[in-house]
């Protein structure tokens, strides 16, 4: 493992060494030598890490590939070089296992019985599991449902009279209106949604399986025939397939009905036609592959004896989406390189370039420093889980977390500086360190940058109080710790290929880089920690399309059989009711609860003033609780 992991910083070095003039030779830098400019930082420099970080070679850095192992050593590399010290014995990474995949297990079967006899058909030919299916067998009566679509408050629910419990439930895709994103049924036929969405609907209902009717007539071309999986949602609790239309067309005429009526009647009338004597057998067997991977993590030892063994973390995640998948916005998701380097090469390579600087200036610092290179922030801020469940240093001696997210497109000096609101310093702070850094600016002028900004001024600041969001400073957050997060704002190459290393603004990226290190120093020999404020606000963040709001915080890496709660919101309903941190919600109103897709499903099914009861695991007892959603502002 570490011989690879030589070669791959090898070969990086290499790859970038000939074209970066402003960096010291290989020997220089495993010797850490420190020049004359090294107390700066460096737009170039910046730039040429977003170049290898978000180039062809590192195939968008997924969680769990070779390309982000290849993309770990090269940050640790580059800690080593500016002499930061390894968190562990082991060395600068800390590993980490996620559920990377799914495959085929050797137990898949689906076999018909009609009265004019049997027929069994062939997995991956006729028909495949679906990736959350549960690996278990499913036996009854088939029971078609048309769109599976039940929605009384549209005036249209296919369960309506329609007795499913302990029966198969057959179902079509899409809706009475097709697919249509902006028609009254889009919050039931949205991509990434709608298959877990119907699954959920036929549980509750009581059906003990669910088979999809593929959408298209070559099965080989329908999405739910590769096996896709999503980390959010790993088991529907019962089974699911997906069959081809000439499976399901000969299902459906052994009862008496056709795949052309099933069609034509949902698109008229919520009723779906009755199967006569038709009976399923079919067992799911979908094997969970276990994935690996890493944070990068060096320390900066503090110059103090005693404010040493304290810290503050600076961090931004390295991983990006890879070759595409459901959280790709592109519109062809899959086969392309998302070179991610905005989102997050860019942040990754102020982190980096922040190292080598503040290193050059390590006198300065009385308390630690700990520079965190994340992994699997794409996947549900999984690395930064990681850490908080194993820090290099303990919580209860870590001051404050800064995390750079995407800080590569500043456009016209404008900065987005959440997390405000968890210490009383960070406003004072801000206000003084963007007053007086025009110096840098007027020292390192960009065109459309520093005329922007206004004298005395770098950045025009929008200010976020709150510490949750989607990165992973929120990780930080929920365990009580200020936190600051910096962000440009999104743009159209957002989870595209098209976000390459060429659009980035890296003088930008160095004035940012040139805010946090002075935030960082500042508070690094404050003789006191700051302190830490948990946040309450009025807005009520918005969701997919719920109507409700309680005020839970998801923790999206650890769901084993519930939905584990990172923390709830200042004055929120779930906070009323009695709810905490680490709390497993296992049911919701009447909706039982395994993971997050269970937990939005049931949030959909609330209306506002209505108290329902929550049920959650807490320190291994039960634990019922009442709670009145609120209507959504």
């Amino acid at each position: 493992m570490r011989i690879r992991r030589a070669a791959l910083l090898i070969l990086a070095v290499a790859a970038i060494g000939s074209s970066l003039p402003t960096l010291r030779s290989a020997g220089a830098i495993a010797e850490g030598k420190v020049g004359e400019h090294d107390a700066e930082v460096s737009a170039e420099r910046i730039a040429r890490h977003v170049e290898f970080l978000a180039s062809d070679r590192l195939q968008g850095r997924r969680a769990g590939t070779p390309a982000a192992d290849q993309a770990a050593d090269y940050i640790a590399g580059q800690f080593r070089s500016a002499n930061l010290k390894p968190a562990a014995a082991s060395g600068f990474f800390q590993p980490f296992t996620f559920v990377a995949s799914v495959k085929l297990g050797a137990d898949n079967s689906l076999k018909m019985n009609a009265p004019n006899g049997s027929r069994s058909f062939k997995v991956t030919e006729d028909f495949m599991p679906l990736a959350f299916s549960s690996s278990v067998r499913a036996s009854g009566e088939v029971v078609l449902a048309g769109f599976g679509i039940g929605a009384p408050e549209l005036q249209y629910d296919n369960y309506s009279g329609l007795e499913v419990t302990g029966k198969i439930v057959m179902v079509m895709r899409g809706s009475p209106e097709g697919d249509n994103p902006h028609g009254r049924f889009s919050d039931y036929t949205s991509p990434g949604l709608e298959v877990q969405k119907k699954t959920l609907k036929a549980r509750e209902k009581g059906a003990s399986g669910v088979i999809f009717i593929s959408d298209e007539e070559l099965f080989g071309e329908d999405r739910l025939s590769k096996l896709q999986h999503d980390l959010n949602f790993l088991d529907a609790g019962i089974p699911a397939v997906v069959v081809s239309q000439k499976a399901a067309q000969s299902i459906l005429s052994a009862g008496g009905s056709t795949l052309a009526e099933l069609q034509k009647r949902a698109r008229e009338t919520a009723s779906p036609p009755v199967l006569r004597g038709i009976e399923v057998q079919f067992k799911t067997d979908v094997v969970k592959v276990e994935g690996k991977a890493e944070n990068v993590v060096g320390i900066l030892r503090g110059s103090d004896p005693t404010l040493s063994s304290e810290c503050i973390v600076i961090g931004a995640h390295y991983d990006h989406l890879g070759l595409g998948g459901s959280e790709s916005l592109a519109a062809k998701p899959e086969g392309q390189i998302h070179h991610g380097a905005d989102d997050n090469a860019s942040g990754t390579s102020v982190l980096i370039e922040l190292a080598r600087v503040m290193s050059a200036d390590r006198s300065k610092f009385k308390r630690s420093l700990v520079f965190i290179a994340f992994s699997g922030e794409e996947l549900g801020l999984l690395g930064s889980a990681a850490y908080t469940k194993n820090p290099a240093v303990p919580l209860k001696s870590t001051i404050a977390m800064l995390n750079m997210d995407m800080v590569g497109r500043l456009r016209n000096g404008s900065l987005f500086v959440g997390g405000v609101g968890t210490s009383p310093v960070w406003q004072p702070l801000l206000d003084k360190f963007n007053g007086t850094a025009a110096e840098a600016s007027q020292r390192h002028p960009t065109p459309g940058i520093a005329a922007e900004t206004g004298p005395g001024s770098r950045f025009q600041l929008g200010i976020g109080q709150d510490g949750f969001g989607p990165s992973d400073h929120q990780s930080f957050y929920v365990k009580d710790l200020p936190v600051l997060f910096f962000f440009t704002g999104s743009h159209d190459d957002y989870h595209k290929p098209s976000d390459t290393a060429d659009k980035i603004n890296s003088e930008g990226a160095r004035q940012i880089g040139e805010l946090v290190r002075k935030i960082a120093a500042e508070i690094a020999s404050e003789p006191q920690r700051i302190a830490f404020t948990r946040v309450k606000t009025e807005s009520k963040p918005t969701g997919r399309g719920f109507a409700v709001y309680l005020g839970t915080v998801p923790n999206y890496s650890d769901q084993s059989d519930g939905l584990k709660l990172d923390g709830v919101r200042a004055g929120s309903p779930a906070e009323r009711a009695g709810l905490q941190a680490g709390d497993v919600i296992t049911k919701l109103a009447s909706v039982p609860v395994k993971n997050v897709y269970d937990y939005t499903y049931a949030l959909g099914e609330l209306k506002a003033g209505e108290e329902i009861e929550v049920v959650l695991r807490r320190d291994g007892r039960e634990v019922r609780l009442k709670i009145t959603p609120e209507k959504r502002k």
